[in-house]
Order: structure tokens, then C-alpha cells, then sequence
């Protein structure tokens, strides 16, 4: 699946991208702009659904951001209803006063959807779906005895149905890969999983309670989110995402810059399109389709250079072996590496405390721009 997921965020990239340089050259007033929005929103939707192919072998990269659940599940209302059909009824119940936790808000709603969908053929003949959050403080946590889970503040959100239960004897295999109790066709088994891998990675944890004729219940732990601990994170949180929802909130951010960046990526027409996004904002770009060619401008330019963006996934010489050539050759060298791959996927063969930043694919001209900005800007 990982290797599918690279090529086909090379195949996102540049549509995402390409996309981009429309909507640029357009008015809102256009009468093409709309089908140019459509385009956008349909790539944006399959770069989702890759993801999803990811989670619940634990491969993709998390975009995680603080949020109240209350709120990201009241946005949520409208599609749960359009999901569950008319003859289940939705009853969202929420907590007073919810802790904030820090989760990739399209993961969370995606353990949602799944839980929702798995309710829904549960109850073939209506029922009902509740929704429940509720703080849970760590003297609590430490009394529900949860096998696996330790005592501290978690934010629980609680999905019960009135369906048709799960038998005793599969209750312990229903998160596995490819376990399903539904018939061929009806379902591919990766529902749940992919609910079990998302919270795991988020640090939370997830149980069922089910009984026979009765109904289930989903049990998911969310930690309780500190920002204080975020403090201490700022400097290596160089994840465009998250930059580009931050800067929604602010008036249209300067993204133009100045400077030489060196952009290396093995995919010719996703390379051409981002050196002419970066050439847009005013950068000068040296283009390399390898490693090799990639020191090659870098001795020509007799190591000043001042950005490197790069591949991580390359024939002839791959991301990590690269960072270590160019910073034997400046030391001093920035670089931002992107790849459909998560991250920990490859920071574990780049040497210790080697600083690099980190884009995943795909990504939108924005957000390639917004952290070209921010790590040439810092120190």
C-alpha cells in the first residue's frame, strides 16, 4: 500500500498543484472558476482517501491540530444524518466544558464516519446512534480499569447503538485487517482497523462493549491536550499543513521570498510545477531529477544554495543519503524533505540530531510556499 500511496500523491501533487495556477489566474466571477473549485475539492477528497488506504497500517502522515470535539462533531452532524438513513436516529449528547486534544481533525472524523457506518448496518431495521463526550479525569480513568490504558485526562467520546450486537466469540478479532462479519462485497473489512490504527497513533485508545440483541458501544480515549507542551515542540513542527490552517486565520500571509533553492524530486512534470509555483513567489530554483545530479548543482554552486527541497523517494541516491552528502558539504544547509511516506518512516536512517523539516504530499502551492518561508526564515 505504501508504495500505491507515494505514486499516487505524486499523481495528487500535481493536480493539486496545477490546480492552483488556475485558480490564481481566475476570477470568482469566471464562469469556469466554479469547475476549477471542483476540481480542487475532488483532489483534496482522494488525497483523503489515500490517507485512509494508510491509517490502519499506521503508514500515513498525521496532521494533528488542537480541537474541540464538540465542535468538530457538530460540523460532522449533517453528513452522520445523511449516512445513517431516516430510519436511525442521531442523538448527539455533549460534555460541558470539553478539554481541547490534538488530533488530525479528517482522521477523527473519518474513526467517526466508520464507527457511524458499522452502527448503521447494525441496525437494518432503524434504531438509534448516540454520541456522548465527556472529560475524564485521570482519579476516573485510573477506576475504569481499562486494560492497557493509564491514568490521566482524556477526552472520551462514547458511540453506542441499539443494534444487533457482536458475538462473544469475534469481540477480540473485530480490529484486525480485513476481519469482517458482513457479506462478500457488503463490506472490506478495513472499517474497524483503520478506526484501531487512527486512535493508536493519535495516542488514544479504543474499546467495545457489546452485548447480543442489545447494542454496542465504542468507547474512544482521546489524551487531554496541555499547549504548554507545545511550547516546546515549536522549533521542529515544520509541517506545512498545519501552517496553512494557521494562516487562514490571519489576513492573505506574504509568502513571497528571495533566495536559491535547490529542488530535487525523480517525477518531471510534479518537479516543473513546483519550481514554477516557487519561481511565482520569486525564488530562483535549480532543478535535479536525482541525488547525484542534485550534488553535481550543489558543487557548481560551490554549496550556496540556500534551501534544499527534496524527495525522500528516489532512484540512484534516496532523501537521507542525500542530507548527509550536502551536509558534509555546508553543514549549515536547510532542507525540507517531502513524501507521501509519514515521517517516522525515514527519520529513523538520517543521523541524530540532523534538523530537517518535514511537507507531506500532496500538498497545495500554499502550503509548499508557507514552509519554504518559514524555514528559510528560521534560525
Amino acid at each position: 500500500a505504501g508504495g500505491i500511496a507515494h505514486d499516487f500523491n505524486n499523481v495528487l501533487s500535481a493536480i493539486m498543484m496545477a490546480n492552483d495556477f488556475l485558480l490564481n489566474a481566475h476570477k470568482p466571477t469566471d464562469p469556469s472558476f466554479q469547475d476549477i473549485m471542483q476540481i480542487k475539492q475532488n483532489a483534496t477528497r482522494a488525497a483523503t482517501l489515500v490517507r485512509q488506504l494508510l491509517a490502519f497500517s499506521r503508514r500515513q502522515t498525521l496532521r494533528p491540530q488542537v480541537l474541540d470535539l464538540g465542535d468538530a462533531l457538530s460540523d460532522l452532524t449533517m453528513l452522520l444524518r445523511r449516512l445513517i438513513g431516516e430510519k436511525v436516529k442521531l442523538d448527539l449528547v455533549h460534555g460541558r466544558d470539553l478539554w481541547p486534544v490534538k488530533v488530525d481533525v479528517s482522521q477523527f472524523e473519518q474513526v467517526v464516519v466508520n464507527l457511524a457506518v458499522n452502527a448503521r448496518d447494525a441496525m437494518p431495521d432503524g434504531g438509534k446512534l448516540t454520541v456522548r463526550t465527556a472529560n475524564v479525569g485521570t482519579e476516573e480513568s485510573g477506576h475504569l480499569a481499562y486494560k492497557g490504558m493509564p491514568a490521566a485526562d482524556y477526552v472520551r467520546i462514547a458511540i453506542s447503538d441499539t443494534g444487533t450486537g457482536i458475538p462473544a466469540d469475534i469481540v477480540d478479532k473485530i480490529f484486525e485487517p480485513f476481519f469482517s462479519t458482513k457479506e462478500v462485497g457488503k463490506g472490506t473489512g478495513l472499517g474497524l482497523s483503520t478506526v484501531y490504527g487512527i486512535v493508536k497513533q493519535t495516542g488514544g485508545f479504543v474499546y467495545v462493549n457489546s452485548e447480543e440483541g442489545k447494542g454496542t458501544t465504542f468507547d474512544i480515549f482521546l489524551p487531554r491536550h496541555r499547549p504548554e507542551h507545545d511550547a516546546q515542540h515549536e522549533v521542529h513542527a515544520a509541517n506545512g499543513a498545519g501552517k496553512e490552517a494557521g494562516a487562514g486565520a490571519k489576513p492573505r500571509a506574504d509568502l513571497t521570498g528571495q533566495g536559491t533553492i535547490l529542488l530535487v524530486e525523480d517525477e518531471e512534470g510534479l518537479r516543473s510545477l513546483n519550481a514554477r509555483g516557487l519561481r511565482s513567489r520569486g525564488y530562483s530554483v535549480i532543478e535535479a531529477s536525482n541525488g547525484i545530479e542534485a550534488m553535481e548543482a550543489l558543487e557548481e554552486k560551490e554549496g550556496a544554495v540556500d534551501l534544499v527541497v527534496s524527495d525522500v523517494v528516489m532512484p540512484e541516491m534516496d532523501g537521507p543519503t542525500l542530507l548527509k552528502a550536502m551536509r558534509g558539504r555546508n553543514p549549515d544547509l536547510k532542507i525540507i524533505f517531502v513524501s507521501g511516506y509519514a515521517e517516522d518512516a525515514f527519520e529513523k536512517s538520517l543521523p541524530e540530531k540532523q534538523q530537517f523539516a518535514f511537507l507531506p504530499k500532496p500538498f497545495t502551492l500554499s502550503q509548499l510556499v508557507a514552509a519554504v518561508k518559514e524555514t528559510m526564515t528560521s534560525q
